[in-house]
């Protein structure tokens, strides 16, 4: 993690990291203002802190209640070197707790990660450089020394030579990577987050059987992100873009809506056409694109390669906004690599939801087969050792797809976890499933997984499969455990050359009747591609681009940035589109408008229903206020201050909406009770003087909203290397 300090007044430092800052000083002995804890204090705490939140999780998972637990740390310096120390935790426990679960407890502070990087020794490396951006390769894996390398199957290239040239291609864009954690809990099963240190939000998972191919994967499906602008699908970009020569790419095409906002001319081919417009209801308007918000300059489309004749068909960036998330993507060290990679996952996702939304029952794999793989059976078997009985599954329907599946079954809670992977590969598809698996997962992570269920529609839910696509949490259905299954087992083989294995996928897909459209992005120097089959890849259903289409953001976000700036009239206004609007009011303002604000803020954690509210407010509609401070206080899950400010504005809406009661003879014990600076903000939004209390004001040029700046910044870069390509 990139941590940058600030030189702030007299002796305090502050420490800016994701979108947390930390303030440091000295005590005044020490001529600091004792305006804060030391950095070492900070240090002491974090072990406390660490060994604290591991008592938590292991409570949590078990139900069992930590009101009554007491954590305390105490520091212990030898007097003849104040640098050797002794830190002693200690845990009082109730009574309550057995004596299987006391001990549970303590091995669970022993896994505090603060304990253990302190006792392995972390090793400083000091040093003057010329540039703090520079670098991006600094903070990955040292490469060997030897000069070796590594091949495995599936990647053309050496996985040192992989790396070598996607971090080349990072620092060549001014993006510096970090590595933000890693995990290998079961033998030859490792993964890793990695993101950009200058905006986290841009951010892959790596997942592989050694530290090098997991490396290798996260590098890569960075690269395809950034190929793909998917890290950016949802944000706005800024006016300055939005206005540019390109938004997307430099061979994108501006549709204008025909006559009655009518689709134009040009945009798709009749097959998409079909399936996307079945009914005459899509409209220009439902495909401007949500990162632009351009209305004036129309419809964004982006160039396909229709497989079956090699003609160039245009897609609405919109469109595969709304419908594909991350789909259908991936880079490689060669073109055809990345196809093959690309074709693997749209089948891995195609074929898991017809077996998940259908309950079908797959064929075990035989324990004999196993046994061919001995490292994936070593990590499967090291799972089971652990407590968690583990499925291996055949998802190739008869051998006519290259996918299979790993089962997780917590005995602990009940809940199940189903993980696909695929590839022409047996092989490499099982390693997948069983990385995926776990990816990014504790021990304790596993205890989140759902548990399955014979209800139908649960399983069949379109919600369900996004979760399944997401992140492999859906429910399952417990049909999927029946041991009589709905095809025999088949050892499949679709390998060959990498030529090979695409034209095998191609073929399938065009076995089926689908029709696969192609755009090859080479324009960051890396082999990328997009594959999309219309009809068969899409996440989320077609009716979304009418119904929940992400450029609702339109017709609001303008407004919103400028919330302090509107009249009443511009405010009344805008109140009736949300209203009119049946977006949820649980859905928050980061989602509704494609805007990254501070989580940790006011913007950040506000919804539907607290705009509606703090507009109600600020136009004197105040039993239209009380009521929405009801559902708001219901339904809460804002922080504690936010809530004991509405539940002051609760009590004076109360007050001033019955005729029988005075403000002025409660102001004394409100204030008591809520504090004065809290009241004076309740009253002046109650009486119309104090609007949109907490909210910062912004605008359209997002002043102030550094954490969606740092992601734009992020684009620019991107933006600017395609334009220089281009030139």
């Amino acid at each position: 993690m990139e941590i940058n300090v600030n030189f702030l007044d007299n002796l305090r430092v502050e420490a800016k990291f994701d979108d947390f800052s930390v303030i440091a000083d000295q005590p005044i002995r020490y001529k600091g203002d004792g305006s804060a804890p030391g950095p070492f204090d900070y240090f002491l705490a974090s072990s406390a802190l660490c060994a604290a939140y591991f008592v938590r999780v292991y409570c949590l998972a078990r139900d069992i209640p930590t009101e009554n637990i007491r954590l305390s740390q105490n520091n212990i310096v030898d007097p003849e070197n104040r640098y050797k120390q002794i830190f002693k935790i200690q845990v009082e426990l109730p009574e309550s707790i057995s004596d299987k679960d006391r001990e549970g407890i303590l091995r669970s502070i022993d896994r505090c990660t603060v304990k253990k990087v302190v006792q392995t020794g972390p090793t400083f490396e000091i040093e003057a450089v010329e540039s703090l951006g520079a670098d991006a390769q600094a903070l990955l894996m040292t490469l060997p020394a030897d000069g070796s390398q590594t091949f495995i199957e599936g990647k053309d290239l050496p996985l040192e030579q992989t790396i070598a040239n996607m971090t080349a291609i990072l620092q060549d864009l001014g993006m510096k990577i970090e590595i933000a954690s890693w995990r290998n809990i079961v033998p030859h099963v490792w993964s890793l987050h990695l993101r950009d240190a200058a905006s986290p939000l841009c951010f892959t998972n790596g997942k592989g059987s050694t530290k090098e191919s997991a490396l290798c994967s996260a590098l890569g499906e960075f690269i395809e992100r950034l190929n793909s602008n998917f890290f950016y699908n949802d944000q706005f970009f800024g006016e300055d873009i939005a206005n540019s020569e390109f938004v997307h790419y430099p061979n994108e095409k501006w549709f204008k809506p025909g006559p009655s906002d009518k689709l134009p001319e040009g945009i798709l081919d009749a097959h998409c056409l079909a399936l996307y417009n079945p009914d005459d209801e899509l409209r220009g308007s439902h495909l401007i694109d949500t990162n632009s918000g351009n209305r004036e300059r129309g419809i964004v489309a982006l160039p396909f390669v229709r497989q079956s004749d090699a003609e160039v068909v245009y897609f609405p960036s919109n469109l595969i906004e709304n419908l594909f998330l991350s789909n259908g993507m991936s880079a490689g060290n060669t073109l055809v690599e990345a196809q093959v990679q690309c074709l693997s996952e749209i089948f891995e996702r195609a074929v898991k939801k017809e077996i998940i939304n259908s309950e079908i029952t797959l064929p075990d794999v035989p324990r004999q087969v196993l046994e061919k793989y001995p490292n994936i059976l070593q990590g499967i078997d090291a799972l089971e050792a652990q407590g968690f009985p583990v499925l291996v599954k055949d998802a190739s329907m008869g051998g006519e797809f290259p996918v299979m599946c790993v089962t997780l079954m917590n005995p602990r809670t009940g809940g199940v976890f189903a993980s696909f992977g695929a590839h022409p590969s047996f092989e490499v598809a099982l390693e997948r499933s069983l990385t995926e698996l776990l990816q990014g997962r504790s021990f304790e992570g596993l205890n989140d997984v759902p548990l399955p269920t014979f209800n139908s529609m649960a399983v069949t839910e379109p919600n369900n499969s996004v979760e399944h696509f997401v992140d492999s949490t859906g429910v399952v259905s417990w049909r999927f455990f029946s041991s009589s299954a709905d095809y025999d087992f088949c050892e499949w083989d679709f390998s060959g050359t990498t030529e090979e294995e695409a034209a095998r996928l191609f073929g399938i897909l065009s076995a089926m009747g689908k029709e696969v459209y192609v755009a090859v992005r080479n324009d960051l120097g890396a082999p990328a591609c997009r594959i999309l089959v219309p009809g068969y890849s899409e996440v989320y259903p077609v009716e979304d681009l009418i119904w929940d289409n992400t450029n609702k953001a339109l017709d609001f976000r303008e407004d919103i940035l400028n919330l302090h700036t509107l009249n009443d009239e511009q405010l009344a206004s805008l109140g009736e589109r949300l209203e009119d609007s049946q977006v949820d009011e649980q859905t928050d303002i980061i989602t509704l408008i494609g805007i990254e604000f501070d989580e940790n803020t006011v913007w950040g954690q506000l919804t539907m229903l607290e705009l509606k509210l703090l507009i109600n407010l600020a136009l004197q509609e105040h039993e239209q206020a009380l009521e929405r401070v009801e559902s708001f206080l219901q339904f809460n899950d804002n922080t504690v201050e936010r809530g004991l400010f509405y539940q002051a504005v609760r009590a004076v809406l109360e007050v001033l909406l019955d005729d029988t009661y005075e403000l002025d003879d409660y102001l004394f014990n409100f204030k008591r009770m809520f504090g004065e600076q809290v009241m004076e903000a309740v009253v002046g939004s109650v009486e119309g003087t104090t609007r949109f209390y907490g909210l910062t004001p912004t605008n359209m040029q997002l002043e102030g909203l550094d954490k969606h700046l740092r992601l734009i910044e992020s684009y620019k870069k991107l933006h600017a290397a395609r334009a220089a390509r281009n030139s």
